[in-house]
């Protein structure tokens, strides 16, 4: 798997900012890439300085792209998406768009995993919050996460560099791959519905 994470990672560096948009679009989606985009943004603005606000407007734009995906799922499927999500978590999410839901799909879009960004979007989008705003929010705080990485991309730029080539980076890749293939197929069979229990019958 090795040669082939590395072919990958080339092919997406050597992409730039469509790369970055790519990674993008699959990570705001109901697949999950962990840090892929964020990574790709850090690598690419260490390297290129004069581009980075170019490579954090792709990776915003391919963020709110791939939100459009889950915006009509959490539409089409709002029930499935509360049979779906633990009830813990779905409290809490419901609860914090209640109370203030532009700062928390803000929150969302600008703070790394574990905040459940699709889970807020899916239940905004549930809810019925306007479209519009919904993706300018996710859209303002993307391009704060981005701009502040390739703020610091900048900054550590030839430490950056140095670890991008680490043996450590490519078995966390190799790492991060396997997690995304299996969270991707948990999530994409949850969204799908697939539950062939009668109307009414425990789980």
């Amino acid at each position: 798997m090795g040669p082939l994470i590395r072919t990958i990672g080339r092919a997406l560096f050597r992409a730039g900012g469509l790369g970055i948009f790519t990674l993008s679009v699959f990570d705001s989606s109901p697949l999950v890439v962990p840090f892929g985009n964020d990574l790709l943004v850090l690598a690419l603005s260490a390297r290129h300085h004069d581009r980075m606000f170019y490579y954090a407007l792709m990776a915003t734009l391919g963020s709110v792209i791939g939100s459009v995906a889950t915006v009509w799922l959490g539409r089409k499927g709002g029930d499935r998406l509360k049979k779906s999500s633990p009830g813990a978590r779905a409290g809490r999410v419901q609860n914090m768009l209640q109370k203030n839901a532009a700062w928390t799909l803000v929150a969302a879009s600008l703070l790394p995993p574990p905040f459940p960004f699709t889970a807020v979007v899916a239940a905004a989008a549930a809810s019925k919050y306007p479209r519009t705003k919904l993706f300018s929010f996710v859209g303002v705080g993307r391009l704060i996460r981005f701009v502040i990485e390739g703020a610091l991309a900048i900054h550590y730029g030839r430490w950056i560099i140095r670890q991008a080539k680490s043996p450590i980076l490519e078995y966390s890749m190799i790492a991060l791959i396997v997690i995304a293939i299996a969270a991707s197929i948990i999530s994409v069979y949850q969204w799908s519905g697939k539950d062939k229990r009668p109307a009414g019958q425990p789980a």
